[in-house]
C-alpha cells in the first residue's frame, strides 16, 4: 500500500543539521509518509551519519556526482510513491503536527493541487521571527484566488513548508535544473499560474536562515536566475506582473551590491515603476555604498529582533 505524503530532502553538506532533519520528520503525528533522501555527493560526513543513524523508513537515493538542489528534488518527485510531495531541505524543521495540518488542508480543500504552511525564521542565537509576509490578511485556512497579488512581502511559504500532488508535474514540468539562483521562484510562478494553493497561516516549519551553505548567504553574480521576461510574452495579469517586478527589484538590489551594473541595469529596465513603492523606488535608485549602508543597519536590527521591511 502506497504512503499518503512521500517526504524529499535533498542532502548535500549539511552534516550537522540533518539528523534533526530527519528527526523532526520522524516525530510527527500523522505516520502514513515515506522519507526520500537524494545524497547529491556531498563532501563532508553527511552520508555517513545518515547511513549509521537512520531506520528503514528513510530510501537513500545517491547522485553519481553533484547535480544540485532542483536536480535533486527531481530524482525525488520520479521515485516517489505518494500522491502527495512534501518537501525539506536538509537544515530545516517540521513541528510535529506539520503533516497533519496538511493532511487537513488536502482534505478541507478539494480543489487545491498545491499546499503550504507559514513558516518561522530561525536566526543567530536562537531568534525567532516570523516572516513579513501577508499571511496576516487571510483566515486561518483557506484558498488563495491570486498568488501573486498577496505575495508582494516575503514569502508566504518557505521551500521547506510546501507540499504538491504528484500530477501537477504532469502539467508544468519539474524543477529547472539550469537555475541555479531562486529555483523556487520559477516553480512557483509555474505551479500557482496553473493550480490553487491551499494555505494554512499557523507557522509549523522550523527556517534556517544561517546555514554555512545556504544559498541565501550566496553571491548571485555567475548564477543563472529565474528568466522573468519568459512569463511575460503572453500578456501577463497584472498581479503577475508585479510579482515579476518584484522580483527583479530584489535581484536588481543583489546585483548593484556587487557591482554588478551591467545585470543590474537589466533587471531595472524591465521594472514598471508602477509594480513598486516610494520605498522601494528610492532603494533601487540609492548609490550602492549608500545601499550597503542601508543593508548594515537592516542586518543590526534585525540581530536585536526588529524587522525593517519596504512592504506595504
Amino acid at each position: 500500500m502506497k504512503p499518503y505524503f512521500s517526504v524529499i530532502i535533498p542532502l548535500y553538506n549539511k552534516e550537522n543539521f540533518i539528523l534533526n532533519t530527519i528527526k523532526s520528520v520522524l516525530n510527527q503525528t500523522f505516520t502514513d509518509y515515506e522519507i526520500i533522501l537524494v545524497e547529491d555527493c556531498s563532501t563532508d560526513k553527511s552520508l555517513e551519519i545518515v547511513s549509521n543513524n537512520v531506520n528503514g523508513k528513510v530510501r537513500i537515493i545517491r547522485h553519481e556526482k553533484n547535480k544540485g538542489l532542483s536536480a535533486s528534488r527531481n530524482t525525488g518527485i520520479k521515485n516517489a510513491n505518494a500522491n502527495y510531495l512534501a518537501f525539506l531541505d536538509a537544515d530545516d524543521l517540521w513541528k510535529e503536527d506539520y503533516l497533519q495540518e496538511l493532511f487537513q488542508l488536502i482534505n478541507e480543500f478539494p480543489r487545491a493541487y498545491l499546499f503550504a504552511t507559514n513558516y518561522e525564521e530561525f536566526y543567530a542565537d536562537d531568534k525567532i521571527l516570523l516572516p513579513e509576509n501577508n499571511s496576516k490578511k487571510l483566515q486561518n485556512n483557506s484558498l488563495i484566488t491570486d498568488f501573486f497579488e498577496i505575495s508582494l512581502a516575503q514569502p508566504l511559504y518557505c521551500p521547506s513548508s510546501f507540499c504538491v500532488e504528484k500530477s501537477v508535474f504532469e502539467t508544468i514540468g519539474y524543477y529547472d535544473e539550469t537555475i541555479t539562483f531562486g529555483e523556487d521562484v520559477d516553480f512557483n510562478i509555474r505551479a500557482n499560474s496553473e493550480f490553487i494553493l491551499a494555505y494554512s497561516k499557523t507557522p509549523l516549519v522550523h527556517y534556517l536562515m544561517l546555514s554555512e551553505n545556504q544559498i541565501t548567504q550566496s553571491k548571485i553574480s555567475g548564477k543563472i536566475i529565474t528568466n522573468f521576461d519568459k512569463f511575460e510574452i503572453n500578456n501577463c495579469s497584472k498581479s503577475l506582473k508585479k510579482f515579476l517586478d518584484f522580483h527583479r527589484y530584489i535581484m536588481a538590489k543583489h546585483y548593484k551590491l556587487e557591482g554588478n551594473y551591467e545585470n543590474f541595469m537589466k533587471m531595472k529596465n524591465g521594472i514598471s515603476t508602477s509594480s513598486l513603492n516610494n520605498q522601494q523606488l528610492i532603494l533601487l535608485n540609492l548609490p550602492s555604498s549608500v545601499l550597503k549602508f542601508a543593508n548594515q543597519i537592516k542586518a543590526l536590527f534585525l540581530s536585536k529582533g526588529i524587522r525593517f521591511t519596504t512592504y506595504d
